[in-house]
């Protein structure tokens, strides 16, 4: 039985899929590259970060990483503030919350973005954590998840990750947790599809998938 659900943030509940294109377009039009597509976005995404910057065309011999992270977040809080979730996410939420599930975010942002993120977006009060990266680099997020339900005494088995890349299905994993991912997010249903773990088309199919899974 399912006893916490693991929402990553970005991609999942924050619908900042085209920010995430438009601000990787504007580092790569600075420096007379090539643009993307949001579909070729959404094919070279991923973790670590420094693979998807080379992937995009950035030179990471000419420039640091450490610089070019540097940028990429003073442009997404720039441009981030005009991000809302995904259609259906408070009542998602609201949902998951009365079948007795306890709910958290667990994210590669840094922490001040996504408490700013979370709070101002309404949905504080259905989640009993929000827990984010001490630094901007997004290495991983895996160990904090650990960490959260090692204190917390939760049995893995007990445990389902929720998240729209193949970075949160390897957490997931490392946790030795269930898995499924929505295909409305920052990489391509094919993709994820590689994972073989169940991909839904969206978080409004979470409550029904959970009952499939309790039943």
């Amino acid at each position: 039985m399912v006893a916490y659900l693991v929402w990553d943030w970005n991609g999942t509940l924050l619908n900042d899929v085209g920010t995430g294109a438009a601000i990787m377009n504007v580092m790569l039009e600075r420096r007379g590259l090539p643009l993307l597509t949001e579909e070729r976005y959404q094919e070279i995404f991923t973790f670590p970060v420094r693979d998807y910057y080379k992937a995009a065309g950035l030179d990471l011999q000419r420039e640091p990483f450490a610089d070019l992270a540097v940028e990429w977040t003073e442009l997404y809080a720039q441009l981030s503030p005009a991000c809302g979730l995904f259609p259906q996410s408070r009542e998602t939420l609201q949902a998951v919350q009365q079948e007795g599930i306890r709910q958290l975010v667990v994210s590669a942002s840094p922490q001040a973005t996504l408490d700013r993120q979370v709070n101002s977006l309404g949905i504080r009060e259905y989640l009993e954590a929000v827990l984010g990266l001490s630094d901007i680099y997004a290495d991983s997020k895996g160990g904090i998840a650990q960490r959260y339900f090692r204190e917390k005494r939760v049995a893995p088995d007990r445990v389902l990750f929720v998240g729209d890349t193949l970075h949160d299905w390897e957490v997931a994993q490392e946790a030795g947790c269930s898995c499924v991912l929505l295909a409305q997010g920052h990489q391509s249903r094919a993709r994820l599809e590689t994972a073989g773990v169940p991909v839904l088309e969206s978080l409004s199919q979470v409550p029904v998938f959970l009952r499939t899974m309790q039943a």
